[in-house]
């Protein structure tokens, strides 16, 4: 068994414990808050997070940090892409050997347009880590933690730390794939939460499934587009960590960004929402990222495009959806060519 410390005692860091305890491993959570720390550790319960669920005595949290990585094989963070390299400094200090790093994090850093792998690359020196390797998919913390089926994928440029991780987490309630594509994990792991503040707005806006029907597939495209133009594999948007993912985040109330353009279709600013949900909103800050990667790329994506006038420029939703709508008529699948070498073609804005 392994000794694992999970960085981040949110409920997705919470939940992993309790998979990676249930599994016989020995977990070192660490969290800022003390007053969840002493909760865990009393009362094998997370307060804030998920105060219903009952925690093994194999998890022990901690408010430092050192204590929490002392003598681990393993790292998991489990923290918003925003305080990701905050963390990842402070973590570097207490780390001696190469440690093997997992990341269940969802977004794209605006301004560097990197993804949470490179970030962790840039942030720990390569003699004090194995390997990075991202775990992602369509996994709601609040279903995991009471171990209802649920389906991820491991993916690592080295498929042998993938499989390591497949090991690590997979059980009878827990189904863990391998995909090398980590670029395209990633892309669509980050991607897909932008497209779910846009589902959440049509509900807030009133329409119906149509609509959201709509804004999916065509936001799968976007997201497609995209990752094949930064190297990711297509059949990877077809997979768990693309089309599952955009599935159980546009379709969920447990979707932190579905809730959030909820409200915004009901007519409330970013800053109210913000202050109302309490907790990070990815798809507000990977819009930023990927607005930036539209510019840069030259790739259209018009959903995310309008998405983004909304969350930064004010634009109204209803206004965003009109000019959607009224835009220029487009096929929506291009003819390939069997062989073609650009897979570009296929995915006409």
């Amino acid at each position: 068994m392994a000794k694992i410390a999970v960085l981040g005692s949110g409920s997705w860091g919470t939940a992993l414990s309790l998979v990676l305890a249930d599994n016989g491993h020995d977990v070192q959570l660490w969290g800022r808050s003390a007053e969840q720390v002493e909760s865990i550790n009393r009362n094998n319960r997370n307060i804030r997070y998920l105060p219903d669920v009952t925690l093994p005595d194999n998890i022990h949290a901690y408010t430092n940090i050192g204590d929490a990585l002392h003598q681990v094989d393993v790292v998991l963070v489990v923290v918003p892409t925003k305080a990701m390299r905050e963390v990842l400094s402070e973590a570097k200090e207490h780390i001696t050997g190469p440690l093997l790093f997992v990341h269940a994090s969802k977004g794209i850093e605006p301004e560097t347009h990197l993804r949470i792998s490179e970030i962790i690359e840039e942030e720990i020196p390569e003699e004090k880590r194995r390997s990075v390797v991202a775990l992602s998919g369509p996994s709601h913390a609040e279903e995991v933690s009471r171990r209802q089926p649920t389906t991820v994928t491991s993916s690592s440029m080295v498929i042998e730390s993938a499989e390591e991780v497949q090991d690590l987490f997979m059980n009878q309630h827990f189904r863990v794939y391998t995909n090398p594509d980590l670029i395209g994990v990633e892309i669509g792991g980050a991607l897909k939460n932008i497209i779910a503040i846009g589902a959440g707005m049509t509900n807030g806006l009133g329409f119906g499934d149509n609509a959201k029907a709509a804004l999916m597939t065509r936001g799968l495209a976007e997201i497609a587009r995209l990752g094949m133009k930064l190297g990711a594999n297509p059949l990877t948007f077809a997979g768990l960590t693309g089309l599952g993912d955009l599935i159980v985040t546009c379709t969920s109330v447990h979707s932190r960004n579905w809730r959030a353009g909820n409200m915004l279709g009901k007519g409330k600013s970013v800053e109210e929402v913000q202050q109302e949900m309490g907790m990070v909103v990815e798809g507000i800050r990977t819009a930023k990222a990927a607005y930036q990667l539209i510019e840069k790329t030259n790739i259209e994506m018009p959903i995310t495009e309008e998405l983004y006038q909304v969350l930064f420029h004010d634009k109204s939703p209803k206004e965003a959806v009109s000019e959607l709508m009224g835009r220029v008529k487009k096929h929506e699948v291009e003819d390939l060519k069997f062989g073609d070498s650009d897979p570009l073609n296929q995915f006409e804005p």
